[in-house]
């Protein structure tokens, strides 16, 4: 796992596709973006992708946060301005991609939210139980991520090396961040009139089997505010469905309609690629 110190990066996958969509993934309460990993293949198909990388002792702000990113979308779109951007946001992610839409809602074409936690404060036992952390011994952190692994994941749809990455990435992240961006979801709000604005297609994604947030409800939720949005229940997975093996990110989008096809001629010959 590459160590991110400074500010928050983007990981890049060793296949660059400049002329195809940017893909940008905001990870989940981790912030390595390195979870993605069993999806990047299938998403290479139709984007050029990116993770964000968050570093692990990284204590700032929504604001900064967003336009951090923004920062770093920007200077990708130097390189080739002229395709479209989509913006998918996993878990904490999702309450990132959230405020990071709604600061610059012309710059995405579409928007992919994933369990958002944006739903934190509709379970108060949450808010309760993340102020509890602030007062666990460093000691007890690694203990304490085995037993959250059943609420992060729904187990028998992993493999047992995603079991073992996804505890070793919880373990990695220090108590401090842990309990700074638990802060960030207890006060994280934005009205329902910025959420309005965001006028692109909104592809909202749940999973029944959360066991962390009422990811289905948060869905419900968003899906009567946003104007031009769709909805996917994911009926049998859990919180971090995009380490489970039968789930392809790239496959509920085409079965979606959430890739845009232009038709081009080349040679007598029609091909039929993914790009704005």
């Amino acid at each position: 796992m590459p160590e991110v110190e400074l500010k928050p990066c983007f990981l890049t996958p060793k296949r660059l596709q400049p002329d195809l969509p940017l893909f940008v993934y905001l990870p989940g309460m981790d912030g390595t973006g390195e979870l993605l990993r069993s999806q990047t293949i299938g998403l290479e198909a139709g984007f050029d992708v990116r993770c964000l990388a968050i570093p692990r002792k990284d204590l700032t702000t929504w604001d900064e946060l967003s336009n951090n990113v923004l920062d770093l979308i920007h200077a990708e779109l130097e390189k080739s301005s002229q395709r479209p951007v989509y913006l998918c946001g996993e878990s904490f992610g999702g309450a990132l991609a959230i405020k990071v839409a709604v600061k610059a809602p012309q710059l995405f074409k579409r928007v992919i939210l994933i369990n958002p936690a944006s739903s934190f404060s509709l379970r108060p036992w949450l808010g309760w139980a993340s102020r509890i952390t602030d007062w666990v011994h460093p000691c007890l952190y690694d203990m304490g991520a085995l037993g959250l692994l059943p609420f992060l994941a729904f187990l028998p749809r992993l493999s047992r090396s995603d079991r073992q990455e996804l505890l070793k990435t919880m373990r990695s992240v220090p108590p401090e961040t842990v309990n700074w961006r638990l802060s960030l979801l207890r006060e994280f709000h934005v009205a329902e009139d910025q959420l309005r604005r965001l006028t692109q297609p909104v592809l909202l994604i749940g999973a029944t089997h959360d066991r962390l947030l009422p990811s289905v409800n948060e869905v419900n939720r968003l899906a009567n505010i946003l104007p031009n949005n769709r909805t996917v229940i994911l009926p049998y997975s859990g919180h971090a469905c995009l380490l489970e093996k039968d789930i392809n990110l790239y496959e509920i989008l085409k079965d979606q309609n959430f890739l845009e096809i232009k038709v081009e001629v080349r040679r007598g010959m029609v091909a039929r690629n993914p790009v704005s």
